[in-house]
């Protein structure tokens, strides 16, 4: 069994798990995808398929052969290497320090805050 996501215009509308031969007997544009890769890596060591595990809503690119998420936000720029979104901030570390371990992004000041 594999996971395959059914693309619309683009656009990723299904995510399901299943046989090749079931694929094959449904219409529509039909896509591997594998739940074990992230940013362009496999996290098991394997081969990474498509950049990133389809998600419903996510843009399948078909030059890239690859996923990636909506757009977060306006400031943000697609990584071409990985297909994951960056702020133009980099997000800082957690540190034992001042004991933050989560930051959220804020558009309109654009930068992280710690919550």
């Amino acid at each position: 069994m594999a996971h395959y996501a059914k693309i619309v215009d683009g656009v990723v509308t299904n995510v399901i798990v299943a046989e090749q031969d079931f694929i094959d007997t449904q219409e529509g544009n039909w896509v591997q995808t594998s739940y074990n890769t992230y940013g362009g890596q496999h996290l098991l060591g394997g081969t990474p398929l498509r950049k990133n595990y389809a998600g419903i809503g996510y843009t399948y690119d078909s030059t890239r052969d690859a996923f990636y998420a909506p757009k977060p936000f306006a400031s943000w720029t697609l990584n071409q290497a990985t297909c994951l979104w960056q702020a133009p901030v980099t997000c800082p570390q957690p540190s034992s320090s001042d004991g933050r371990a989560l930051y959220d992004w804020d558009e309109t000041n654009q930068k992280w805050v710690a919550v």
